[in-house]
This record gives structure tokens, sequence and C-alpha cells, in this order.
């Protein structure tokens, strides 16, 4: 943790990418807050916004072109592998070996962490029984439903018991019945003090979870704050319409926007 106590701190976080035609694409622009222990901050934006980007840099997947950054007070950059072992991060489209089974699989990420296989058992009876996986034990990744699978990757997020969440849309595009699932074990990593990171589509899915929202509009924050601080702002009785009047302000086209921010 940072002397501020901050658990996750960003200072002008800026990243460039070059696309196919050699022109620089600049997904985050000097993007600065702070996560504490024991604190759920969601970040919400349309599609291209920045989200993903901007958590794989703190997650040491990716560098900054400029800025810096720090997770349980290790810099992203100088000190990536004591990152990695305090954060448990998950993306939509991690992809995972398909050929091994559920409980493989976590093992083998377990492994990866330096655990030893009597916490592997313990560590994956638990999340199991939490996820109700345990049907879908010695079933191969290959014939698991997609509702399946991302039990399956938040099982080896979660297997070294991390102090940081870095959850990138972690229900998107699952049922009802898998979805409360994962809602539950992040209320859960809540009341353990850990640190969420959780980037989402779903409205009420951060009305529901989050302590303070971050709305990311083209790489730049539109506003940090909680809830309630959000609404009452934009006057309006919504997260989802709050969110819709900062893009509007921000120049936004809402007949796109809004089927994405309204689901």
């Amino acid at each position: 943790m940072t002397d501020n106590g901050a658990v996750i701190k960003a200072e002008g976080l800026h990243k460039v990418f070059v696309d196919a035609r050699g022109e620089e694409v600049h997904a985050v622009r000097g993007l600065s807050f702070e996560a504490h222990r024991g604190e759920i901050l969601g970040i919400l934006g349309p599609n291209g916004a920045g989200k993903t980007t901007l958590l794989r840099m703190l997650a040491s997947i990716i560098q900054p072109t400029e800025g810096r950054a720090s997770v349980c007070g290790f810099d992203v950059v100088r000190e990536p592998d004591e990152v990695k072992r305090r954060i448990g991060f998950l993306s939509g489209n991690t992809k995972l070996y398909a050929r091994l089974t559920a409980a493989e699989t976590v093992r083998y990420f377990g492994r990866l962490t330096g655990l030893d296989d009597e916490t592997i058992r313990r560590r994956t009876d638990s999340i199991f029984a939490s996820l109700d996986m345990e049907a879908i034990r010695d079933r191969r990744f290959e014939k698991l439903s997609t509702g399946q699978k991302q039990k399956v990757s938040v099982a080896r997020t979660l297997i070294h018991d991390p102090e940081v969440l870095v959850l990138d849309e972690p229900t998107a595009g699952l049922d009802v019945i898998a979805s409360r699932a994962i809602v539950s074990l992040i209320r859960e990593a809540k009341a353990q003090h850990k640190t969420v990171l959780l980037s989402t589509h779903y409205m009420t899915e951060a009305e529901e979870l989050c302590d303070r929202i971050a709305l990311l509009h083209e790489g730049v924050f539109l506003a940090v704050d909680t809830l309630d601080r959000l609404v009452e702002e934009a006057g309006t009785a919504s997260l989802n319409e709050a969110f819709l009047r900062r893009l509007e302000a921000a120049g936004v086209d809402l007949g796109s926007a809004n089927e994405e921010a309204g689901r």
C-alpha cells in the first residue's frame, strides 16, 4: 500500500498505439486517480473509451506511454512481477487451455503463482463451492458453456487470493444465475477489504456494487465520484441518465451512445 493509503495510484497515465495506417491513437490521455482498500471503483464508458487499455496498464500487461502507476506500492513498469502477484486480472477475452479440465486449469494457474498443492486444493474447493462449479470440475474447458467458461476464468483469477481484483466486464454475456454468482463474489471481495476495479457496461451492476464510479470517454475521465453525487449533479434519477448527460455535454452523439449505455 502507498504512503497515503491508496492501494492503486495512477498519475498522468497516457497510452498511444499506432494503427494499421501508421496513425497514432491516444487510447488513454493523462488519467490520474486512486483506489483504496475495501473499495469497488467502477470504470464506465462506451466501447473504445479506453477502459480495457487502462486496466491492462494497471495489471502490468502493457506499459504506459507516459505517466506512472502503482499497485500495493509496486510500480507497474519497474516491478511487474510484484504487481501480478497481488492482483487477479479477469478479461472478457481471456483464452484458456481447451483440453484442460476446470480443476486442472485452476491448479495450473495456482502453481504459476507459487501455491503448494494443498493450498490449491483447499482454495479450489472453496471457490468451486461458491460458484456452484462442482458439476464441471472434471469437464474439459472446450466442452463448457459460455457461462461455465467464465466461471473457470473467475476461479483462476481468485485462486491465489489476490489483494486487488481487476475485472474487465466479468458478467458480459452471462445468464442471470452465472452473473449473480460473480456479483456475490465481488461483494465478498469487498467484505474481505480487497480493492476492486470493475469495468462494466451494465448500469444496474455499477449502481449495485460500486462505491465510486469513473465515467470514461475517449481516454479522459468525465467524472469520478459516488453514485449519489453523480446523479445529484446531473439532476437525474438514475446513473444511466447521468451518464448520458455527461456524454452529451462532451459532444457525444447519443443516438449511438444510448444503445451502449442503456443496457
